[in-house]
């Protein structure tokens, strides 16, 4: 039997929480001495701050990040999401084309799994939401073991070769939870829904999509001549019906 502070405190406000997710943010670093106080002082001041994910276990599973674990209490046990040699081989391939790690950890059990401390900003998202949900590689961090994962490639070579967002990328399917570790706070990214619609976005500022969406890189005019004078040349399309999740900067 155990039992866990997770009330708010001076320092450390709960600021989300969706089934068995809680994610705190911390006001300020006050661990820090003499030499680190300015820097600690305006990186707060500038909502640098260190936020951290806190997963209560039910007789459920959770996949996480390779090494993302800070500590755990409870009846908990780890073991790989390897389900044989050609499952792992699979992973294997899966990470060399899009940078995440061979093998995720699976946590089940009974009891408190608190992740590592960052500074970046992170997300909740119901996979089921976005009908097949694609995410730039980076991005993520945990999921229900419910959840899942695989890598798609790109429909198109032009998307892959021109679109500035990878030939691979992974990709959550199924009924679950998954947090995504981002550069970018919730309330400033850009959600559109499209409902058999399309979305012209100059540049690789999508950071995740519904795997039902077109993706392709296109002139911004229908003519060669008619995009080198606007300015714009190639634009990355998205057409269907689905949500895309963009970074405004």
């Amino acid at each position: 039997m155990f039992q866990v502070n997770l009330a708010d405190t001076k320092n450390r406000k709960l600021i989300n929480q969706l089934g068995p997710y809680a994610i705190f943010e911390y006001d300020k670093d006050l661990s820090v001495d003499p030499t680190s106080a300015i820097q600690a002082y305006y990186a707060a001041e500038m909502n640098v701050r260190k936020r951290q994910v806190f997963i209560s276990l039910n007789g459920t599973g959770c996949i996480i990040q390779a090494g993302a674990m800070q500590w755990m209490a409870g009846n908990i046990q780890a073991q790989t999401n390897i389900r044989g040699a050609g499952d792992f081989l699979k992973k294997f391939a899966g990470s060399r084309v899009t940078g995440e790690s061979t093998v995720k950890p699976l946590y089940q059990g009974y009891g408190q799994l608190v992740l590592e401390p960052t500074y970046k900003h992170l997300l909740i998202e119901k996979v089921e939401d976005w009908n097949g949900l694609v995410i730039e590689d980076g991005l993520f961090l945990a999921c229900d073991a419910s959840v899942n994962m695989q890598v798609v490639s790109r429909s198109t070579f032009s998307s892959a070769i021109a679109g500035g967002e990878g030939l691979f990328n992974t990709c959550l399917n199924g009924q679950g939870l998954v947090v995504l570790e981002s550069r970018y706070p919730r309330e400033e990214l850009i959600e559109i829904v499209l409902d058999n619609d399309e979305l012209k976005i100059d540049g690789s500022y999508a950071i995740a999509w519904s795997q039902s969406l077109n993706f392709t890189v296109e002139r911004s005019t229908k003519s060669l001549i008619g995009s080198a004078a606007s300015g714009e040349g190639l634009v990355n399309v998205y057409r269907g019906s689905g949500r895309v999740l963009m970074a405004p900067l």
